[in-house]
């Protein structure tokens, strides 16, 4: 059986106008109608007349909300003309409800401001015009239980449902972050394993090949045993295929930054898969790239992604939905990287509580070990990490 939230919105707006309508003729029909002494004697076809395009409004309720509330503004004052009654007031209440649930944020409040003034006026001028208390209460009556609570009620769920999309958004956010940390944890510990098969395994292996072809060039010239012979160029046959097949695995460990790296496979030129990324978690990111060309040192170019991924990660983490800026030059013989965002308010606060940040930490560790500046602090309501690397740290590469 299908549950009610899944029948879609126009077949419960269909089934909403027929209740109404049903609801309606029954009150009209019972007498239990009128919210003033004039107008009981009006005909129940003519308040069903007047009654049947608002229920008709009803099923536009979430497709054109403000349309439907504003064309609806006709068989309310002919039903105030003929003398107010309660099943035209409660469907024009919701229609006031649906306009500040589903319209725009800008029609949204509009929609709640005139309606404020409208309520308010009504009430001064039936105290001016009749200067009668029962009066006065009646319009307030009114106004609180067709105008005010729509409007109340409405503006509530809204609210709630732009906290709930928020809190969808930061936590869609943090997700991609775990994610993006644990490729950079499993991409790291990869190249640890590359670099250590490298320097240590592939360089005895090395060894072992070269002093075993130099014993046979030796053995070449006496007469030695056949069988010791045989073992050399044995262990020369083995040590040869351990190599190639060391150096394949190695070739694999560092399949995600090529062929040509051993350290860290990610450099600047990998920058876009990691702001496509952010991107697609609805992360809005502006990129100014001023390097016209200029080749960037190896260890420079590693720290300064890393540098980067460091304080996009951060942006995400501490001001979600916010617009990430970048910037990228090299001048002066140093690589300038600027990465600002908005500060959101609990970044604020842990700001000002002075709580460590290990980001903040191994970005200025990276930053010093290159001989380069780091800064990284509030400016102007914004959180602004720039770093400057000198491009003579080609030593270190």
């Amino acid at each position: 059986m299908r549950q009610w939230s899944e029948v879609p919105g126009t077949a419960r707006d269909a089934l909403g106008a027929l209740l109404s309508f049903a609801g309606g003729t029954g009150l009209y029909a019972a007498g239990l109608y009128s919210l003033i002494e004039r107008g009981t004697e009006v005909p129940l076809t003519i308040r069903l007349a007047v009654l049947a395009p608002l229920c008709l409004l009803t099923m536009c309720r979430r497709r054109m909300p403000v349309l439907a509330m504003i064309i609806g503004l006709v068989p309310l004052l002919v039903d105030m003309w003929l003398g107010p009654s309660v099943p035209v007031w409660i469907l024009y209440g919701d229609l006031i409800y649906a306009s500040v649930l589903y319209s725009a944020q800008r029609a949204s409040r509009i929609t709640m401001v005139v309606w404020s003034v409208f309520s308010g006026l009504v009430v001064i001028l039936t105290l001016v015009r009749t200067g009668d208390l029962r009066a006065v209460s009646i319009a307030l009556i009114v106004v609180f239980a067709f105008i005010a609570t729509p409007l109340w009620w409405a503006n509530s769920v809204r609210t709630h449902k732009e906290i709930a999309g928020a809190e969808r958004a930061r936590a869609q956010a943090l997700t991609l972050v775990a994610e993006l940390d644990r490729r950079a944890a499993i991409a790291d510990e990869r190249t640890t394993m590359a670099r250590d098969l490298h320097d240590v395994i592939a360089g005895h292996l090395s060894a072992i090949a070269i002093q075993s072809e130099a014993a046979l060039g030796v053995m070449g010239r006496k007469e030695i045993d056949p069988a010791v012979t045989g073992i050399m160029r044995s262990i020369r046959t083995n040590s040869v295929s351990a190599l190639q097949e060391m150096r394949t695995m190695i070739g694999l460990l560092r399949s995600d930054g090529g062929a040509d790296e051993v350290a860290a496979p990610r450099r600047l030129a990998q920058l876009p898969i990691l702001i496509d990324a952010a991107r697609a978690a609805g992360i809005s990111v502006r990129v100014r790239e001023t390097l016209d060309g200029t080749e960037l040192p190896s260890a420079v170019d590693q720290a300064a992604y890393r540098i980067v991924q460091e304080a996009l990660t951060n942006a995400m983490k501490h001001a979600p939905g916010q617009e990430v800026e970048i910037e990228i030059g090299a001048r002066d013989g140093e690589l300038r990287l600027l990465v600002r965002n908005p500060m959101a308010t609990l970044a604020v606060r842990r700001t000002e509580n002075g709580a460590p940040h290990r980001g903040l930490i191994n970005m200025r560790e990276r930053t010093a070990a290159l001989g380069g500046n780091f800064t990284a602090g509030p400016d102007s309501g914004r959180w602004e990490v720039l770093a400057h690397l000198p491009l003579s740290a080609a030593s270190a590469s």
